[in-house]
């Protein structure tokens, strides 16, 4: 491979990390407007139960409260969903043991959980490469502890 290669590959491989970089900061913009309604609406159904209390009848403030409420919840799964979304954009899951991995991989790094069904990942993730699994010479992390890929334990 040539010089020039080279680079219009770097410059391909930066391109795509800035695209990648605007999507992820589009979404987080989108978690932080949903977070502030929830805020809002959390202190509006504070205001609600202290106008209820101060009028004598807090039975009159649960309409409004069912109703804030229900939006919380709806802003709640919406933002799973985002935050979802940008683990799809950066080619990553969530393990049990809470260690983010690879969408590709197989095997948990962190404690050896096995994924039923390994996802094909969205466009090329970025690691950190470190070392080789010594049974199967797949690329592991220097902290992984369990191969990604064969589920070998490593020193």
């Amino acid at each position: 491979m040539g010089f020039l290669d080279k680079l219009k590959e770097g410059a391909t491989k930066a391109a795509d990390k800035a695209k990648e970089t605007v999507e992820v900061t589009r979404l987080n913009t989108q978690i932080s407007g949903k977070k502030r309604d929830i805020e809002r609406s959390y202190a509006k159904i504070g205001e609600t139960v202290f106008q209820a209390y101060a009028d004598g009848d807090l039975s009159a403030a649960e309409p409004e409260i069912q109703t804030l409420s229900q939006d919380i919840i709806g802003w709640q799964k919406e933002i799973a969903a985002l935050e979802q979304k940008i683990k799809e954009v950066k080619n990553e899951k969530d393990c049990v043991c809470g260690k983010v991995v690879p969408l590709d991989a197989k095997f948990c790094q962190g404690c050896g959980h096995k994924f039923e069904e390994p996802v094909q990942p969205v466009g090329a993730a970025v690691t950190v490469v470190q070392a080789n699994c010594p049974s199967c010479a797949s690329v592991i992390e220097e902290d992984a502890r369990f191969c990604g890929n064969c589920g070998h334990t490593l020193a």
